[in-house]
């Protein structure tokens, strides 16, 4: 028997010795080498090509092109969430050190000149639909973010964390882009400077807004909260899956961020009180449990394909069913999956793999993408239900 135990404890202290600074698959476009070539750096293609290169390949680049390791502020909020839920069962001091730690460090990474507290990535970031700056904020990371200081404030009654997350409301709802339905529903985009509508984003700053109002009591809040998630919900394909988007290239069906999108409804509806999305949850939990999850315990990545078999899904299955509330019933599915993750991604010295693909893996250590994710998840596992 896998011992689930032991092997977070690798994983922690792996992340804790690296400081918990680390690559990213993305990070490719913060090689020194790469920028000094302005004619190749400036240029959408190559950009878009180079991030792909690093991002594939099973060879690291990044110590012969000069990409240093650094903080990543949405992965900083995976880990002090992570150590919110290990305080909740042990309140050892070493895991408030840390709360406190990583939060007073993700809120000095904030982006400025923004309505509101928000926070991007520490990278460029060429994808098809646009380009993204270092620090550009984005409603992904942003509301890991403020959900990790709304955690943080609720264990140490900081007062700063709270308004941080507070101020975090005002990005979402006065610089994030809106396509709007014929009844007045809408998306948000993904940051300010694109207009897409991306599924799991839109309903992120739906989420995000929720949250907040358990604490403010503002209802403005969940009206615009509702609003965004009718749009996602209207979206939803008669057997229960979401496309990740609605642009031509964006039809692809994946695990994780259906995994997303169910958190983020099920979280307005358990504070709002709303239930006119509960057929939508049911529909969507149904679809995601017997889509993405082998006998064997893989975590497919897509709805017709197994490979490339990513970490972040296992992860986010047991993030998934614990938010829903139904770990339990999913316990045996739930243990299926962490054993297998455990035994065919983790490394020796404790991290996790980032993808298995059909003819090679991808070992390199990414601390958001991989480490990140998978401490997050063993600490919602290990929590107390």
């Amino acid at each position: 028997m896998t011992d689930f135990k032991n092997s977070f404890q690798k994983l922690k202290t792996y992340c804790e010795n690296e400081g918990f600074k680390g690559w990213d698959p993305y990070d490719g476009l913060n090689s020194k080498l790469f920028n000094a070539l302005p004619l190749i750096s400036k240029t959408r293609f190559f950009r878009l090509a180079w991030i792909q290169v690093f991002k594939r390949s099973p060879i690291n680049f990044r110590r012969i092109t000069s990409v240093e390791k650094g903080y990543n502020a949405k992965g900083l909020g995976l880990f002090i969430t992570g150590y919110c839920n290990l305080y909740k069962n042990d309140p050892k001091p070493e895991y408030l050190e840390k709360i406190i730690q990583l939060s007073d460090q993700v809120i000095k990474m904030q982006t400025n000149g923004y309505s509101g507290a928000c926070w991007g990535y520490n990278f460029d970031w060429q994808a098809r639909a646009f380009f993204q700056p270092k620090g550009t904020p984005t409603v992904v990371a942003t509301t890991f973010i403020a959900e990790a200081l709304l955690g943080a404030y609720k264990i140490t009654q900081n007062k700063y964390y709270l308004e941080v997350a507070i101020s975090a409301t005002q990005f979402v709802l006065k610089d994030l882009n809106r396509t709007y339905d014929e009844n007045g529903n809408f998306s948000f985009s993904y940051s300010p400077l694109d207009q897409t509508q991306v599924f799991n984003a839109s309903l992120l700053g739906a989420k995000l807004l929720s949250m907040v109002y358990e604490f403010t009591q503002e209802e403005n809040l969940l009206i615009e909260a509702r609003k965004a998630v009718q749009y996602a919900a209207d979206f939803q394909q008669e057997n229960g899956a979401w496309a990740y988007g609605t642009l031509p290239y964006h039809q692809w069906v994946d695990n994780f961020h259906t995994g997303y999108n169910l958190e983020c409804i099920y979280t307005y509806q358990k504070i709002s009180g709303d239930t006119s999305f509960r057929k939508n949850i049911e529909k969507g939990l149904d679809y995601y449990l017997k889509t993405f999850f082998t006998e064997e315990g893989i975590s497919k990545y897509y709805n017709n394909s197994i490979f490339p078999i990513d970490i972040h899904a296992p992860a986010q299955l047991i993030v998934t069913l614990s938010k829903l509330e139904v770990f339990n019933e999913n316990k045996e599915l739930i243990d299926r999956v962490l054993k297998w993750t455990v035994d065919n991604m983790q490394a020796e010295n404790g991290f996790f793999q980032y993808q298995k693909n059909k003819h090679f893996n991808s070992n390199i250590p990414y601390m958001r993408w991989a480490q990140a994710w998978m401490f997050y998840a063993f600490s919602f596992y290990f929590l107390k239900k």
